[in-house]
C-alpha cells in the first residue's frame, strides 16, 4: 500500500476497481482528488476497462445562460453545469452537404460561392402548393431540420445518419463517407425512428410503422403494421427494448390556443402513453399497459428504452420526457416546458425534472448519453 503524506492510499488496481463502477461526473471529480487517483483515473481510461453504463442527461439551453451555451442536466447528480459548446474541440464526422437533399439546391454569388439556398415544397407524391423557397445560409437549417439519428452499422462497423426533414418531414440518410445524401420516398409525416440488424424501422404520426431494408443492392419498403389507438394530438415512438423487441409508444397531448398570435406562447402538455409491444418475426402488436422492469426516455431525439435495474438512480416504469411538440421545432414557446418524469401506472404523477425556468424557445431540449471513449477522442489529453 501506497502512503501519501500521512493518510494511506489504496493500490492502484484496487482505486481502478472503484472509479470502474462510478458515473462520468464522478468519475472525473474522484481523478482531480490528488495525483495518486488521477494516476487510477488516467489508467482507467487508456487501458479501456470503463465500461460503466451511463444514465442519460438533459442537454438544454436557457435564455438567462445566453445562446452560444448549452445546459447539462445529470439526472444522477440532480443539477445542471454549463459547457460550451465548441464544434472545434469536439469530434466531428464530415457528413454529405445539404445541397444533396432532394429538396434543396445551391444558389451560387457572383463568385461562385453559395451564398443561399433554393428550397422546394415536393414530396414523394406531391408537388406542394407553393413556388420554392430562397433562404440565407442560416436561415434553412430552421425550415429543413426536424430530427436526426446516428446508428452503428454493423455491417460495416460504421455508422449510418437518418434524417427527418421537412417537407413534411420525410426520410433521408448517408452512410458515412457517402457523398450524398439518400431520400427515401413516397412517404412522409415520420416522428421517430430505430436501426436494427440492416433494418430501419420508421413510425408515422398516425401510427403506421415502415420497415426499410438496407441490407441488399437496393433499399426496399413495407408498412408491417399501424396502431389503431392514434388519435388526436400527439406524437408517436418507436424504441428498441432491451429484451430484443420494438415498442410502439403513442404519446398523448392536451394542446391549447393552436393558433397563437405573433409572438405569443402556446401551451401543451403530456397527459398520458398507449404501448405496444412488436414482434417482428409475427408482425403482431400487443398492448402493454407498464414496464415494470424498464425505463423510458422521450424527446426530440433517439427515444432509448433502459433496464432498471442497471441504473439505481432511475425509477422503474417511469417515462423520463421531454418537449417534443412540432411547434417548438418552429421557434415558438411553451410557457410550461412539457418535460418531466411519470409514472406510467398513474398519469397523473407527472414531476419536474428541472425547476421552472425561462426556457429557449428552440432548440428542444435532448437527451444525450456520456460516453468515456469519446470524451477522450474530443480532448485529445487526459
Amino acid at each position: 500500500m501506497t502512503t501519501v503524506g500521512n493518510m494511506p492510499e489504496l493500490p492502484q488496481d484496487v482505486l481502478m476497481g472503484i472509479f470502474a463502477t462510478l458515473e462520468i461526473p464522478d468519475l472525473v471529480r474522484a481523478g482531480s482528488v490528488c495525483p495518486w487517483w488521477h494516476s487510477a483515473y488516467t489508467s482507467l481510461r487508456s487501458l479501456g476497462q470503463y465500461k460503466r453504463p451511463q444514465t442519460p442527461c438533459l442537454l438544454y439551453n436557457s435564455e438567462s445562460a445566453g445562446e452560444s451555451v448549452a445546459c447539462l442536466y445529470s439526472l444522477t447528480d440532480k443539477r445542471s453545469e454549463m459547457h460550451l459548446v465548441n464544434p472545434i474541440t469536439c469530434q466531428q464526422i464530415a457528413l454529405p452537404s445539404v445541397i444533396t437533399i432532394e429538396q434543396v439546391k445551391p444558389i451560387f454569388d457572383e463568385h461562385g460561392a453559395v451564398h443561399k439556398y433554393e428550397y422546394s415544397w415536393h414530396t414523394g407524391t406531391d408537388a406542394g402548393p407553393y413556388s420554392p423557397s430562397i433562404f440565407a445560409i442560416d436561415e434553412l437549417r430552421h425550415k429543413l431540420h426536424y430530427k436526426a439519428f446516428v446508428f452503428p452499422d454493423t455491417s460495416t462497423g460504421s455508422y449510418i445518419v437518418v434524417l427527418i426533414h421537412n417537407p413534411k418531414r420525410q426520410l433521408s440518410f448517408a452512410r458515412v463517407g457517402d457523398d450524398n445524401w439518400t431520400w427515401l420516398p413516397p412517404h412522409e409525416r415520420y416522428s421517430d425512428c430505430t436501426y436494427k440488424d440492416g433494418l430501419l424501422y420508421a413510425v408515422t404520426t398516425t401510427g403506421q410503422l415502415h420497415a426499410f431494408d438496407f441490407s441488399g443492392p437496393v433499399i426496399t419498403m413495407e408498412m408491417i403494421i399501424r396502431m389503431d389507438s392514434v388519435y388526436g394530438i400527439g406524437y408517436t415512438y418507436v424504441v428498441q427494448a432491451p429484451s430484443g423487441g420494438l415498442l410502439l409508444i403513442w404519446r398523448i397531448i392536451d394542446q391549447y390556443n393552436f393558433d397563437p398570435d405573433p409572438g405569443a406562447s402556446v401551451f401543451w402538455n403530456t397527459t398520458g402513453y398507449i404501448m405496444y409491444e412488436f414482434d417482428p418475426l409475427e408482425s403482431k402488436l400487443k398492448s402493454i399497459k407498464r414496464l415494470p422492469d424498464h425505463v423510458l426516455f422521450l424527446g426530440h431525439n433517439q427515444s432509448i428504452c433502459l433496464t432498471a435495474k442497471e441504473y439505481p438512480t432511475l425509477r422503474a416504469n417511469h417515462a423520463y420526457f421531454t418537449d417534443d411538440n412540432v411547434l417548438r421545432t418552429m421557434g415558438l414557446k411553451n410557457s410550461d416546458p412539457d418535460m418531466g418524469t411519470m409514472n406510467l401506472d398513474n398519469f397523473y404523477s407527472m414531476e419536474e425534472i428541472l425547476s421552472p425556468q425561462l426556457w429557449s424557445s428552440w432548440p428542444a431540449p435532448m437527451w444525450i448519453t456520456p460516453d468515456l471513449r469519446k470524451m477522450n477522442l474530443a480532448s485529445g489529453r487526459d
